[in-house]
């Protein structure tokens, strides 16, 4: 059904893009005969436009993940008060994104910072192509702006990591040995509710993982609160760790790719992509150029932009076949 539902939504977006060329060729001719004026035939090619466009860009998301939601982490860097106020007002941005674009989100793990702001949030994505669209999010943030907690008024620049992995389905098998992981409970922090400071329902999960190719072995340690109950949390968690051993698995196929296709761009995780200078009134990515002065509709979740950048410029070098 996952497959006939993806199917017909391809079929039904090219009907869509059919029907507006045809009324468009319907427009110029109506113009040459003057039954509609210039202004309703640029808005009827601005429409077929952007119809276009849209499938183009739908079109660059053809990766096996591309489809499945996303697990959505962000982490203050140093600097404190300042850095942890930014890593917050990333989460907001990418919380306004989702709600505007329809999608479920759910936070599964938040830090507070000492004085203000987050030290790190997991944020769950759900819905059809998330992980697709916010791909290119991963990575570190900058944002320069007279800070609000300087005394003396200066210009001050912080950072904030984005990580961003697919969030898998229960038709993605993932193998995990009941012999590689542990768990430790504990009292979930925060406000509200009868049993949140009572009641250990927190769980923290312990998984060695070892690498099939080095035979390295390292931890992944995964923590969530979002439940009340620690059954619920102990089943989230492990859906977490399904994600992370399949982005693991997924990104050395992707550098296995790469390696063959050495022409390729590459962009480096964990690199500095995008700067957000509020003074300035500008946001740019650093990868692809592409800026706009709307700083404030940038952080109200107003990304697409950057995201179709990203995409039109990025993805079809990850769709070219080996």
């Amino acid at each position: 059904m996952k497959v006939v539902k993806e199917l017909k939504k391809w079929i039904e977006l090219y009907e869509e893009v059919h029907a507006a060329t045809e009324e468009l060729q319907l427009a110029y001719d109506y113009i040459k005969e003057e039954i509609i004026t210039e202004e309703e035939l640029d808005a009827t090619y601005n429409k077929c436009l952007s119809l276009v466009e849209s499938l183009e860009f739908r079109n660059m998301l053809r990766q096996e993940a591309d489809q499945m939601g996303c697990i959505l982490k962000i982490n203050s860097g140093a600097g404190g008060t300042e850095s942890q106020d930014w890593a917050s007002m990333l989460m907001r941005m990418y919380m306004r994104w989702a709600e505007s674009n329809g999608y479920k989100l759910t936070i599964s793990n938040l830090q507070e910072g000492d004085e203000a702001g987050i030290k790190t949030v997991t944020m769950q994505i759900e819905g059809d192509y998330a992980y697709g669209y916010l791909k290119g999010e991963n990575g570190v943030h900058r944002l320069v702006r007279v800070s609000p907690y300087n005394a003396q008024g200066k210009r001050m620049t912080s950072f904030a990591s984005v990580f961003v992995t697919p969030l898998i389905d229960d038709t993605i098998e993932i193998e995990i040995n009941a012999a590689d992981y542990t768990w430790d409970t504990f009292r979930s922090g925060g406000a509200g509710g009868q049993n949140v400071n009572k009641v250990e329902t927190g769980v923290r999960l312990r998984y060695n993982y070892k690498d099939p190719d080095t035979g390295e072995t390292r931890e992944i340690l995964i923590e969530n609160t979002e439940s009340r109950s620690q059954l619920g949390n102990r089943e989230n968690a492990m859906r977490l760790l399904r994600s992370m051993l399949y982005d693991i698995a997924l990104q050395k196929r992707m550098a296995e790719q790469q390696k063959v296709e050495s022409n390729k761009k590459k962009i480096e995780w964990g690199s500095q992509i995008r700067s957000y200078v509020f003074d300035d009134r500008r946001v740019k990515d650093h990868r692809t150029n592409y800026q706009t002065s709307d700083v404030n509709g940038v952080m109200d979740g107003e990304i697409d932009g950057f995201i179709k950048a990203y995409l039109m410029e990025f993805a079809g070098d990850e769709n070219v076949e080996k």
